[in-house]
C-alpha cells in the first residue's frame, strides 16, 4: 500500500537577491539599507544613484539583479515591485598590521559583508472616486 504525497507548491510572492562579497562594514551598510525599505524599486534605485556613499553602487546592482530575477523567473510586473526587506550580515574580516613607532604594531581590520534584498509585488488598489 503506497501513500501518495501531495506536493504543496505555494505561489512565490517574493524575489530574493544576495550579494555575498561587499567590501565594507555592516555599520556603514545599515543606514543605506534602512532608507530603501518600503520604497518602490525605481525610487530606491534613483535614491541610491544620487547617494554620496561609495557602497551604494553595489547595493544598486543587487536591486537590479533582484528585479531581473522577478521579471525573468517569475514574470512579475516591474512597475509594481517594492523593496520588502533589505538586510546585511557580517562575513569575514581580513586582518593586517601596520608598523608604528617604537617597534609596535597596530591592527587594521578589513571587514566584508553580505547584502540580501527581498522584493515583493504589490497589487494596485482600485479607487472609486473621491470622498466628499
Amino acid at each position: 500500500m503506497k501513500k501518495t504525497k501531495k506536493k504543496n507548491r505555494k505561489k512565490v510572492d517574493t524575489v530574493k537577491s544576495v550579494n555575498n562579497s561587499i567590501r565594507t562594514s555592516v555599520r556603514k551598510l545599515n543606514p543605506i539599507l534602512k532608507s530603501i525599505v518600503g520604497k518602490k524599486v525605481d525610487v530606491a534605485i534613483k535614491d541610491l544613484q544620487f547617494s554620496s556613499k561609495r557602497i551604494s553602487k553595489d547595493i544598486r546592482k543587487t536591486i537590479s539583479s533582484a528585479v531581473a530575477n522577478a521579471e525573468n523567473n517569475f514574470q512579475y510586473d516591474i512597475d509594481n515591485l517594492v523593496v520588502k526587506e533589505a538586510y546585511c550580515g557580517k562575513k569575514i574580516v581580513m586582518k593586517r598590521f601596520r608598523p608604528r613607532a617604537k617597534g609596535r604594531a597596530a591592527p587594521i581590520l578589513k571587514p566584508w559583508s553580505t547584502v540580501t534584498i527581498i522584493l515583493s509585488e504589490v497589487k494596485q488598489m482600485e479607487s472609486h472616486g473621491t470622498k466628499s
